[in-house]
């Protein structure tokens, strides 16, 4: 039992890091093309499409030091705890 609970937690970790690049890379991009075909200017869907992939990665980064430090924390009190 305890290994179909890792599978669905790793399943949902994933999903998460995937929702955490699309959105904002959607978004940006979806504004770019907005603001783009108000201003005819369509090359600024670029610049908004690089600045959501940032933002995707930042989310994904901030989200993946945030578990790694949450593990680290759990092992550290069980470490105290066997002592």
């Amino acid at each position: 039992m305890k290994y179909k609970k890792n599978v669905y937690q790793s399943f949902t970790m994933v999903t998460q890091f995937g929702f955490n690049m699309i959105v904002p890379i959607l978004m940006c991009t979806m504004f770019g093309v907005y603001l783009g075909r108000k201003l005819d200017m369509m090359f600024i869907v670029i610049p908004f499409f690089i600045a959501g992939a940032l933002a995707g990665f930042r989310n994904c980064y901030s989200m993946a030091k945030k578990i790694f430090q949450q593990e680290s924390d759990r092992d550290t009190k069980h470490v105290k705890k066997a002592e």
